[in-house]
């Protein structure tokens, strides 16, 4: 056995699950995911909005108080943990610390029954996977945290699993190291094609890593796509202003195509939901700013604003404003736009009317 040669990833299926612990609002509520063979599908929100107990009901952990989970089509809901064949990551690595990497890592397959000469040759080769080729000697206090998380990766898929979930495994690296082992997450994903479900709270990280994404709010899914598709086309306040920065405008939608804001009246090409009570999303590096209004290119929707702040980031210009309702937002300029702006100058912030988008409250 091999561990690329290995069944592909599984299908997993959650159908009206829901967890209550005593009498408060349910942990998670009701909620449907239909999870695909082989997809990196990311669970991102805010603490406390159900993700993390969604994963340990996926993984185990935690018993539903209703509905059911489904792993090819079967009923596993109250199937024990270590019955169900998942790998699971954690974000304090769980590595016993008396053992070397190589009995870390060949635990599940003792676990297993799984004859000595084949532990070692898949040990040997998830080591090589996730480039700790040579390290099985060493212990756990000898490596570094990324060299640590790697051995736990190594752990997880070594027996090949059905699903590999990691909950949160990133979180206590510094960054530089956090965003080489996203890369290397991603390739084992891409090797293997095994099922990922991947827990995080940090938006950057899901936008880079996952084939599609689902937003939690309070115990329930308010939203599921692709990093695309919810960038892109947020379709409520919650999701636009959680994946990535937003310029919220609170007006009203009047017309098939005017969205009035104040005084003024701004073309609108798609109607949204088409309810009155709707707020208009434009992402700051579709934002761009002019010194007047005679500046700004015909057919723009425009907002008079404020420069509060500018900040250099050595690709671009952060520019940091203050609009008429006193609300706040950001335009994002690349180096060398023709015009800058320092603190306090009065501008015209304007887009383009189809690089707006309609939500709901």
């Amino acid at each position: 056995m091999s561990i690329q040669n290995a069944a592909r990833g599984a299908r997993v299926q959650l159908v009206d699950l829901s967890k209550q612990y005593g009498s408060g609002p349910p942990a998670v509520d009701h909620i449907d995911l239909d999870i695909q063979p082989g997809e990196f599908l990311t669970l991102l929100g805010p603490s406390g909005s159900g993700k993390t107990t969604t994963l340990n009901m996926v993984v185990g952990f935690t018993e539903p108080t209703s509905g059911r989970i489904e792993l090819n089509g079967k009923d596993i809901s109250r199937t024990p943990a270590h019955k169900r064949n998942f790998g699971m990551v954690f974000q304090n690595y769980a590595l016993f610390p008396h053992l070397t990497v190589a009995q870390n890592v060949a635990f599940p397959l003792r676990e297993r029954k799984v004859p000595a000469a084949e532990t070692a040759k898949l040990v040997g080769e998830a080591l090589e996977l996730v480039d700790l080729g040579g390290m099985g000697e060493r212990r756990p206090h000898e490596l570094s945290g990324g060299q640590q998380q790697r051995v736990a990766l190594a752990r997880a898929v070594v027996f090949s699993p059905n699903l590999l979930l990691l909950d949160e495994p990133l979180s206590a690296l510094d960054r530089k190291l956090r965003q080489s082992l996203q890369r290397e997450i991603k390739r084992l994903h891409q090797e293997l094609g095994l099922t990922f479900v991947f827990v995080t709270h940090d938006q950057d990280e899901a936008m880079t890593l996952s084939d599609r994404i689902a937003i939690f709010d309070q115990g329930r899914i308010v939203a599921v796509g692709t990093p695309g598709e919810l960038y892109h086309r947020p379709t409520t306040r919650f999701v636009a202003r959680f994946l990535g920065e937003s310029n919220v405008f609170g007006g009203r939608y009047r017309s098939a195509d005017v969205y009035e804001w104040h005084d003024r009246k701004w073309t609108v090409p798609e109607p949204g939901d088409g309810s009155e009570q709707q707020s208009l999303i434009v992402r700051p590096e579709r934002m761009r700013i002019a010194a007047d209004e005679t500046s700004v290119p015909a057919g723009s929707n425009v907002a008079p604003a404020a420069v509060t702040d500018v900040s250099f980031y050595g690709t671009y210009f952060r520019i940091e404003l203050a609009f008429g309702d006193d609300s706040v937002g950001c335009a994002v300029l690349p180096v060398g736009t023709p015009a800058s702006f320092d603190p306090g100058t009065r501008v015209i912030a304007h887009w383009r009317p189809e690089d707006q988008v309609l939500v709901s409250e």
